[in-house]
């Protein structure tokens, strides 16, 4: 999905092809989830007639200064890309847009004609994207909000070290909190704890002054690497641990080394045990471990950090709303729980008897009751995964 990268190629292309002309025709959406509280009619007049005048992007946001208020802004969700007509704008897997289909696309959100003839199209096919039309888009949420851009505006070492010192989540999911620092999606965060060493699950305040210096330098080469390419995932390097993601867990190796897959910040993370040694003492759960079933880091994660929503609506609300454990993701969280669930609508009733104040797990009443010392038996009946409770007679 498009991380910083991919909106930076975005706007480059706006930048080369599109600033300076007027925008002659505007077609906007009559998509209230996609194009927020604006309506088609108001939007298209507001920028019908406009120059644009600069691109400009901060994090995963993008948006258009033209040479009076309001601005567009497009957040790209899942699945949001620029389309410049008879221009080639990076693609990455979820852009549905190709030189052979139909234009503008079914699936674009805003549809510019420029005074020169050329076409530019927001397109959204999950619609988990955001469109927006701002008076002040650097003072506006969700911009306003951001941490500092990782590639504009990196961190000096003595500030990110300081900064550290007292997250005391995991470093997977700090990366990903976009009011800590903007722009690093899924794919990046795996990308540079690999080439920096450093589990996933590690706690980022337990971390040294050297891995602090060696993932600072990561973020900046794979940031700029992949900028420079023009987030051509094609040209990136060989050894980045990118180009085995998508494979099966099992068939998945980089530089010989065996890529396993966990879950991290309610993400499917990729990391080289091999090489990503945790140490559990200061892992970012104390009571999690190195598994596939890493459950209780990701509610810690969730309840410490607040995850971009472009990564977390691509968490819970982004498997709805862009839901961050993306239904095209592979891996096995997302098999195992699909088991699960089936397993679960195939279990025979089962019944057993238990006493109530035992240190089993009991619900509220019956925790009364073990108060005021009343032990009493009774029947669980558990039915396709539900309990129920009857008193023995």
């Amino acid at each position: 999905m498009p991380e910083l990268p991919e909106v930076e190629a975005a706007r480059r292309a706006v930048e080369e092809h599109c600033v300076g002309k007027k925008i002659r025709r505007a077609m906007v959406a009559d998509d209230p989830k996609v194009v927020d509280g604006v309506a088609p009619g108001d939007f298209e007049a507001s920028l019908t007639g406009k120059t644009i005048l600069f691109a400009l992007r901060k994090g995963k946001n993008l948006w258009f200064r033209l040479d009076s208020p309001p601005f567009p802004s497009f957040q790209f969700g899942m699945t949001g890309a620029i389309h410049i007509k008879g221009v080639q704008v990076t693609k990455y897997k979820r852009s549905v847009v190709s030189a052979e289909d139909e234009w503008p696309s079914k699936y674009s959100k805003v549809f510019l004609e420029l005074d020169d003839g050329l076409e530019l199209s927001f397109t959204d096919k999950r619609r988990f994207a955001r469109v927006r039309l701002l008076q002040n888009p650097e003072s506006s949420p969700p911009i306003s909000e951001l941490g500092p851009d990782a590639f504009l505006e990196p961190m000096k070492l003595n500030e990110f070290i300081e900064s550290l010192s007292s997250k005391k989540v995991s470093i997977k999911a700090l990366l990903l909190d976009q009011s800590y620092i903007a722009g690093i999606g899924n794919w990046i965060a795996d990308e540079v704890l690999y080439q920096a060493r450093i589990h996933p699950l590690q706690m980022a305040a337990s971390l040294t002054r050297d891995k602090c210096e060696e993932l600072l330098k990561c973020i900046k080469e794979v940031l700029e690497k992949a900028v420079e390419v023009g987030a051509d995932s094609s040209r990136f390097p060989s050894d980045w641990v990118f180009h085995s993601r998508d494979k099966k867990p099992g068939e998945a190796f980089v530089d010989g080394k065996k890529i396993e897959f966990i879950s991290a910040a309610g993400r499917t993370t990729a990391y080289v045990p091999e090489l990503q040694k945790l140490d559990h003492a200061k892992s970012g759960d104390a009571s999690s471990t190195v598994s596939r079933k890493s459950r209780s880091t990701t509610r810690a994660a969730r309840k410490s950090v607040r995850v971009d929503p472009d990564e977390g609506e691509e968490l819970v609300s982004e498997g709805e709303e862009g839901g961050e454990l993306d239904s095209g993701e592979r891996g096995p969280t997302r098999k195992k729980a699909q088991r699960a669930i089936k397993a679960s609508k195939k279990a025979p009733t089962e019944k057993r008897t238990k006493s109530v104040g035992t240190t089993d797990d009991v619900g509220d009443q019956e925790r009364k009751e073990v108060e005021k010392g009343a032990a009493k038996e009774e029947t669980v009946v558990i039915v396709k995964g539900r309990r129920s409770r009857r008193k023995v007679q």
